[in-house]
């Protein structure tokens, strides 16, 4: 599969393709071109568009939430993953201004920014940022667990 989106990614951006790499196509292609360009050249390309204005898998409004691309394709591609769901809170905290962000989302846009500053592209950016999602991956599957063991103990 090939996906394309808006170049000089940082947060949706990159934990977008760490998504789709890891759980839906492991030999997925990304593009990263101008913001005006999106569209054009991802029927061009046959390239599928995300994070970007007019493409189906972008930000959007649900029962009076905001949720970002990432919560789009974990919607489409109906991956059913806890530590996704938890991921996806973190992610969607770092890049919008919703009420209640995880306190793990401050630091996902900090380091988001870093990493774009000292890339020097984003195929770069990705390379760097995949090993902090895989890390908040396994963050979040722990949390789950934890969560999974401290219900079953209040029942």
């Amino acid at each position: 599969m090939k996906w394309i989106t808006r170049e000089k990614a940082k947060v949706d951006r990159i934990a977008c393709p760490w998504l789709i790499s890891r759980f839906i196509d492991k030999d997925s292609v990304f593009l990263f071109v101008p913001k005006d360009k999106v569209i054009e050249i991802s029927k061009k390309e046959g390239a599928i568009p995300f994070d970007t204005p007019g493409a189906e898998l972008m930000h959007y409004e649900e029962n009076g939430k905001e949720y970002v691309s990432f919560d789009s394709i974990i919607k489409k591609y109906n991956l059913k993953d806890p530590a996704l769901f938890e991921l996806a809170k973190i992610v969607r905290g770092a890049d919008t201004s919703i009420p209640d962000t995880p306190s793990e989302s401050a630091g996902l846009e900090a380091a988001a920014l870093g990493f774009r500053n000292i890339a020097k592209d984003d195929f770069e950016n990705m390379k760097l940022q995949f090993p902090l999602y895989d890390a908040l991956y396994s963050y979040c599957e722990q949390k789950v667990k934890k969560n999974v063991k401290l219900e079953h103990a209040i029942k």
